[in-house]
């Protein structure tokens, strides 16, 4: 999408976002209005309604919006006075608030009909052309996202301009509901929330298995490119975070304690722990670069109403790399991190990856020639690696511009995964140095690189994106044993020991039901093979292997057997 059509969605959802204003205050007098924007997905308004509005009321909303499109209502935009608009909007004391807060001596009204709102502008020239969108949701909200303030309530739509965009739409949404992570967590028993830690992930089992084959995978990575593993401690001092600059930037999500009368926090962050390690002692250039890792448990504050399953946790925890080096080793090191990043990625499955380059933003620490210098060498080594990239224009951290690796899942959603960040700041707020060849003392950079980012949010977004059907070298078990009778199942363990001597995750299922029933359980389950045996198998030394697509494979032997699903393993 260029930038012509995007703006043109942009007024589309906009407009509709009106027309939904529109409707509400034609069925429902007394409602205000607040404030309704597009959005990537589409448009909301949140509203102060006489009464709350029900999961009922939407479709009575929605046909009320189609009415008022059928009459191609022509949409105006004016300025007008700050006094003007007052007097229009006596009755709302949202729409007062707005314009007390807007410097300029005018304002924006827009008009269709017998609807007004304060607006910007941006829109199509009539509701005639607001034709294919659809109702999605309600939900609360706060006045200006506060929770302090007065409690709304949000109802959310999409807007397309064509019917397929709209259907195709509505069909990925549908498919990221059905293969919602947090209800495959529960189906395949890999995870769990409780009330008595909200926004805490429970692992079971299967869950951590997942998470440490990922873990393995990534080590095996780490120790191959030359990276130290280090482990910090969870809670530091506050003077710690005050240094790094992190207390300042994220006090409201940080979690604290006093211990003997010494103020303490959660990390909320790994980077001031490898900091302390590399300060443990005068380094020299002959050991730079030093790349070390961290597998580190970080803890969060999110509001509970933002909370969603692995993707927004309390506590999660981030593949840390921390590379220190000298500025002639950026590029390289820049490079080396890049190129890992990728093979990740591309092994779990994503091949279609957009790069990122985000500078400075509002809130950054530091002066703007030391950001270009930053932001330069990042480019740098982006264009050296013949790697395609665009700006987000003041998307950086408070302490450095970084690389983001953004993904593409298979129902055609985009997800933030991966970064290379390089930093400054921090070497200089901890006095970090090293001697140079020259024998004087000099500050190294240091570089971020997280790979997954979080483990738990890239664990849902691979749920997603397999939709449960995680493939066979990451799936908790691999392969299922279904028994036709119990006079197999002498048979059935002498299949699994041979596997597991090989490092395959097998189990055999004991129950007593029917083989269809097994392999029903096997399905839900989403094991990637079943072996099914009944009295010929056992009697001719194979296996039958159905997979989870149906497909089955007949008398297969069981040396044959062994070798596929190491190889499997391996790919």
């Amino acid at each position: 999408m260029n930038d012509q059509q995007s703006q043109s969605l942009s007024h589309l959802r906009h407009s509709a976002a009106h027309l939904l204003a529109h409707a509400v205050t034609h069925l429902f007098p007394g409602t205000l209005l607040t404030i309704g924007p597009d959005t990537p997905e589409g448009f909301f308004y949140d509203f102060l309604p006489a009464r709350n509005f029900k999961e009922e009321d939407l479709a009575i909303i929605e046909q009320k919006m189609y009415e008022l499109a059928a009459q191609d209502i022509p949409i105006e935009h004016r300025q007008v006075s700050k006094q003007e608009a007052r007097q229009l909007f006596a009755h709302n004391r949202f729409k007062l608030e707005l314009i007390d807060g807007i410097s300029e001596s005018h304002v924006g009204i827009a008009h269709q009909g017998d609807f007004i709102d304060l607006c910007k502008g941006g829109h199509v020239p009539s509701t005639g052309y607001i034709k294919h969108f659809k109702i999605l949701s309600i939900s609360g909200s706060y006045w200006r996202a506060d929770r302090n303030n007065q409690p709304l309530q949000r109802i959310a739509g999409t807007a397309f301009a064509t019917a397929q965009e709209l259907q195709s739409f509505l069909q990925a949404r549908e498919d990221a509901l059905k293969f919602d992570h947090r209800r495959l967590g529960r189906q395949l028993d890999l995870f769990s929330f409780h009330e008595e830690g909200v926004g805490f992930p429970f692992f079971h089992p299967k869950g951590k298995t997942v998470l440490n084959l990922m873990t393995n995978y990534l080590r095996t990575l780490l120790d191959k490119a030359g990276y130290k593993e280090i482990a910090t401690p969870m809670m530091l001092s506050d003077e710690l975070w005050k240094q790094s600059g992190h207390y300042q930037h994220y006090k409201d999500n940080m979690y604290f304690s006093n211990i003997e009368e010494r103020s303490y926090a959660i990390k909320p962050m790994n980077c001031p722990g490898a900091i302390l390690i590399y300060k443990e002692r005068p380094r020299s250039y002959r050991e730079l670069p030093l790349a070390l890792a961290e597998f580190g448990l970080v803890h969060r504050f999110e509001l509970s109403g933002v909370l969603h399953g692995l993707f927004r946790a309390r506590a999660f925890t981030i593949d840390d790399g921390h590379i220190f080096c000298t500025a002639d080793q950026i590029e390289e090191q820049v490079l080396k991190a890049v190129k890992m990043v990728q093979e990740v990625l591309v092994r779990f499955g994503f091949d279609d990856i957009t790069i990122g380059l985000s500078t400075m933003p509002d809130n950054a620490m530091g002066d703007k020639a030391l950001w270009d210098k930053a932001t330069q060498a990042l480019a740098n080594a982006l264009d050296h690696a013949g790697a395609k990239y665009k700006i987000n224009e003041g998307d950086g951290a408070f302490y450095g511009p970084k690389i983001e690796f953004q993904i593409k899942d298979s129902m055609g959603r985009f997800w933030q995964c991966g970064t290379v960040q390089l930093d400054f700041f921090l070497p200089e707020n901890f006095d970090l140095t090293y001697v140079a060849s020259s024998g004087n003392k000099e500050r190294p950079v240091m570089i971020h690189r997280a790979t997954y980012g979080s483990f738990e949010r890239f664990l849902a977004i691979l749920l997603e994106h397999f939709k449960g059907n995680l493939p066979f070298w990451l799936a908790p078990v691999q392969i299922k044993i279904l028994t036709i009778t119990d006079a197999q199942k002498t048979y059935a363990q002498e299949i699994k020991d041979r596997l597991v001597a090989h490092n395959i995750r097998v189990e055999i299922d004991e129950s007593s039901d029917q083989i269809s029933a097994k392999i029903k359980s096997a399905q839900l389950e989403k094991i990637p093979w079943m072996l099914v045996l009944g009295k010929k198998e056992e009697s001719e030394k194979t296996a039958t292997i159905r997979y989870l697509d149906g497909k089955q494979e007949f008398g297969i032997n069981i040396d044959d057997l062994v070798g596929r699903a190491v190889k499997s393993s391996q790919e």
